[in-house]
């Protein structure tokens, strides 16, 4: 926080205080809702009011462009060993079986939830962004290199 970045909050699970401290980067609050998430709704600003409740996506605590593969951030409805996730810091072992949760989202045509059809979108420290479906979620995370991969889950 002394440098001005969030990795303190992060790392204890607050999603919040860094999209927060992005706020003049991202103008709006909005984006930070997936529009078919049934949960979350969208803030009018990053002050009033502003929570997790706001957020449907998760903050990469091990992002580092010196490595391109590790997660930046992405969809946060997921689940570990079939058990939704919560809110907070969320220490994911490469050897764990994570899976889209669906959910959340309401079903729409072609949109990424569907009875048959989960999708979700990861952002990379390298700043790609790829769709990936279940089985390559959990390659993504393997790929990072990491035994452990740390996330802000809102």
């Amino acid at each position: 926080m002394t440098n001005g970045g969030t990795m303190e909050l992060a790392a204890t699970g607050n999603a919040v205080a860094t999209f927060q401290t992005m706020s003049n980067e991202l103008i709006t609050p909005r984006i930070l809702v997936c529009p078919q998430d049934k949960l979350h709704f969208f803030a009018t600003n990053f002050e009033t009011g502003f929570s997790s409740k706001n957020i449907s996506y998760f903050v990469g605590i091990d992002a580092d462009q010196k490595f391109p593969q590790r997660l930046l951030g992405g969809d946060d409805n997921f689940e570990i060993n079939r058990t939704p996730e919560k809110s907070g810091l969320l220490n994911l072992f490469t050897n764990l079986s994570i899976t889209w949760d669906a959910s959340r989202h309401t079903q729409y045509k072609e949109h990424f939830w569907t009875q048959t059809k989960s999708l979700g979108n990861i952002a990379m420290s390298d700043g790609s962004v790829q769709q990936v479906n279940s089985d390559d979620l959990q390659k993504a995370f393997y790929q990072t290199g990491l035994a452990t991969n740390r996330l802000a889950l809102p």
